[in-house]
């Protein structure tokens, strides 16, 4: 039996836009669904990868910056002092999942995705950690903050 109902996109969520970005495997894939999200839902994105240890990413502010380098880049958010307090606030939020129970001289390999639709920001970071390569960890992270 046939559903007699319309088949519409579903707008996904900000939070699981930025994971499936921060996940993508792929520019191609990557590119496609910032595509997909902006003209179909109007969700302005932004994908950024860094790599380092605790030390390195958290205390020198080298995430946060690459992080606000790439929002402002993308047009994901504008250089407003309220906006870019939500975003910092939502990378912080997200990198507590990260780096927490980990050694600082961790090694990391990080992909970042950021959307919003202009109300709220989620920040999504997916990546992997180790000691050694033998001890490697996947971890992921979210924050979202209304802007």
């Amino acid at each position: 039996m046939k559903s007699s109902i319309p088949m519409e996109k579903v707008k996904p969520s900000l939070e699981r836009s930025a994971l499936l970005l921060a996940m993508t495997q792929t520019r191609e894939e990557e590119e496609k669904l910032k595509k997909s999200l902006f003209e179909s839902f109007n969700l302005r994105c932004g994908v950024t990868e860094l790599g380092g240890t605790v030390a390195n990413l958290q205390h020198t502010g080298k995430l946060t910056n690459s992080v606000m380098a790439t929002a402002f880049n993308t047009g994901v958010i504008p250089k407003e002092d309220r906006k870019i307090h939500a975003l910092i606030h939502a990378t912080l939020e997200a990198s507590n999942s990260i780096f927490i129970h980990t050694n600082s001289n961790a090694s990391f390999a990080l992909k970042i995705g950021l959307t919003t639709d202009t109300e709220w920001i989620a920040v999504a970071i997916y990546g992997r950690s180790s000691l050694h390569p033998l001890l490697e960890h996947a971890r992921v992270g979210l924050g979202v903050m209304h802007l």
